[in-house]
């Protein structure tokens, strides 16, 4: 256990590290963030028509209100807890990439949701908006990352025993 922490919080120091460059920044998590913003609002847009994209800002046409994805909120961050975690693992090389995309995608998926229910919530209430942004989405979004790495060492257990039965 003691080997497992020590890997996984070097691993994720190192992540978060290279996040911090300034290449990082500009070249992945950037385009990362507009990409959401253009994914989110155009989902969007099939339902509501006042809703536009500029840049990383979601925006109501008519009323101006705006919600701007910054980075933080894009996921990066739990996805980048996730795959410590399960490159940490003693774990088969493929499993441990599929487990990573699988995770990423739920996680952004869920991320989606996230961005557009903020949206929503802030033009009706930035009380709302506030609790939801502050406190109830951050804590979604790691659960739902630590239910993803429960869920893959449950996926690696299961296989592990139907080889077991199988040879």
């Amino acid at each position: 256990m003691k080997k497992y922490a020590l890997i996984y919080f070097l691993i994720l120091g190192l992540l978060f590290w290279i996040e911090t460059t300034h290449w990082a920044q500009s070249f992945t998590v950037g385009t990362w963030t507009q990409f959401l913003a253009d994914f989110s609002g155009g989902l969007m847009q099939v339902f509501d028509d006042k809703v536009t994209v500029q840049g990383s800002d979601i925006r109501n046409s008519q009323t101006g209100y705006a919600v701007s994805i910054k980075s933080g909120c894009n996921g990066v961050e739990a996805a980048m807890i996730l795959a410590a975690a399960i490159l940490a693992y003693p774990a088969p090389w493929l499993k441990k990439g599929l487990g990573m995309m699988v995770g990423v995608l739920a996680i952004q998926i869920l991320n989606v949701v996230r961005i557009i229910s903020l949206y929503y919530l802030g033009a009706w209430s930035q009380k709302a908006l506030d609790i939801a942004h502050l406190y109830v989405w951050p804590g979604l979004i790691i659960l739902d990352a630590l239910v993803i790495f429960l869920l893959w060492i449950h996926w690696l257990g299961r296989d592990r025993r139907l080889a077991g039965a199988t040879a």
